[in-house]
């Protein structure tokens, strides 16, 4: 239940605290919250637990180039951690950090792991259900682990083939496909929730965690069987916040324990993780010949040089070069 937000105090003391209000204020994702806390965290840490107000633009520009020199973390962590002190100092604080001057990472050009069709099906077929299906919409959906767990009911659109995945990375709603070969599993798994659900309610349980907005705007859905998680927890336990008997989704690191016994049933021995599956999803369709726009969208990506990646994974061999020793 890790996604649940921990609660806040009317009044914070606790300057952490009073940044997640801070953060909340500002309907930033609770995924960026945890972020930002962890890198301000380390900041204060680096410099000996001195108070953020107490220091300014020399102490960011050592902790980012620190960062950059002796932990050769990527640009894009380094930026995420600059954002974490932009958001402390400008919009907490209320102090310019003006022009800053550390060391920038360097930039590492990976490409991502991808699978072949056939190893990701050969995945897929060593994964028993419900997990299987969880697989089955990464690759064929290009959900992300998170969206795979926190799928809801009411996300799935069978009229219109298609899942709307709420509150993914950046807090964006988004709409992607929904594979016909997996319509019947889904529907399936959807009965099997309405059954739990209604066991759930007899047994004088039957709530779902809903953000505390919307909590309080619609009190009953909680209890709604359109609000549950199409892939359920095996039992109901109390929030940990509040301290109500609840049955969350399933944990994502059970996903990748059964994805990652798979990869070693199918004997690949590629590095694969949960995300292979989404950039194996886009790869599939690039070769297809679908535009990048088009796989932006169903990825969710912000900038489309994100999705633009997987269009070097395409130019295999050397820009689609065949070698001397194959003609």
């Amino acid at each position: 239940m890790d996604d649940i937000p921990i609660p806040v105090t009317a009044q914070p003391v606790r300057l952490l605290d009073q940044l997640r209000e801070r953060m909340r204020e500002q309907n930033l994702a609770y995924s960026t919250e945890k972020t930002y806390l962890y890198w301000i965290r380390s900041f204060i840490r680096f410099h000996r637990l001195r108070h953020p107000r107490d220091m300014g633009a020399a102490e960011v520009d050592a902790f980012l180039s620190h960062l950059a020199v002796h932990r050769s973390v990527s640009p894009g962590t380094q930026a995420i951690a600059l954002n974490a002190l932009i958001f402390l100092y400008h919009r907490f604080l209320d102090r310019d950090l003006g022009q800053l001057a550390f060391r920038r990472a360097r930039r590492k050009r990976r490409l991502p792991q991808v699978l072949s069709h056939d190893e990701a099906m050969a995945i897929i077929a060593r994964i028993r259900p419900p997990v299987q299906l969880m697989v089955q919409l990464m690759y064929g959906s290009g959900l992300r682990q998170a969206e795979a767990c926190s799928l809801r009911v009411k996300d799935v659109d069978l009229s219109m083939s298609e899942l709307i995945v709420r509150h993914g990375k950046g807090n964006k709603d988004r709409r992607t496909v929904l594979p016909d070969s997996i319509r019947a599993s889904l529907e399936n798994q959807i009965h099997f929730v309405e059954q739990l659900h209604n066991r759930d309610l007899l047994a004088g349980f039957g709530e779902v965690y809903l953000p505390v907005a919307l909590a309080r705007k619609y009190p009953q859905a909680a209890r709604e069987t359109r609000w549950q998680y199409i892939f359920p927890a095996r039992a109901p336990a109390p929030d940990p916040v509040t301290g109500v008997i609840r049955r969350h989704h399933t944990h994502p690191s059970w996903l990748r324990k059964n994805a990652h016994a798979a990869v070693r049933a199918a004997h690949i021995h590629k590095h694969v993780t949960c995300h292979t599956f989404r950039h194996s999803f886009a790869t599939r369709l690039l070769e297809k010949s679908y535009d990048l726009r088009t796989i932006q969208e169903l990825l969710g990506h912000s900038d489309i040089s994100t999705t633009e990646i997987y269009t070097h994974v395409l130019n295999k061999g050397g820009r689609g070069v065949v070698s001397p020793i194959d003609s």
